[in-house]
């Protein structure tokens, strides 16, 4: 029995590192390997001089019918810094509230969810209770 399991752990770590050995990917073919569907950033809206919010990465999504959208994520552009606002995936314009917040509801399988705040200079979302 520790014979056949020494064995098992021999194969496993030889399929594992003769799959893992000293392939290396180039930049040029993993850009290429991204969908070329994928949709181009968009300028969402401007706040202060110099202050951008983008709609960048997209995902596919589908309701309960099985009716499909675009769920996008927001990114904030200024001072030559791009700030991606994390896991907040919406599927409709964000409104801005003044020089510093933004205002933005979560989507998930294309239904508006909570509404979040969004600090411009941070990025970091907050729930609106």
């Amino acid at each position: 029995m520790r014979y056949r399991s020494w064995i098992a752990g021999v194969t496993a770590v030889t399929a594992f590192t003769g799959c893992h050995g000293n392939h290396q990917v180039s930049r040029d073919s993993a850009a290429s390997s991204v969908p070329s569907d994928s949709p181009a950033d968009s300028l969402a809206l401007t706040a202060a001089p110099g202050v951008e919010v983008w709609l960048t990465d997209a995902r596919q999504a589908q309701d309960s019918a099985g009716n499909g959208c675009e769920e996008r994520v927001l990114e904030i552009r200024r001072d030559g810094r791009r700030i991606p606002v994390p896991l907040l995936y919406t599927g409709s314009l964000p409104r801005l509230i003044n020089d510093s917040t933004i205002e933005a509801p979560i989507w998930l399988h294309c239904r508006p969810g909570n509404l979040y705040r969004v600090n411009l200079h941070t990025g970091y979302p907050t729930r609106v209770q």
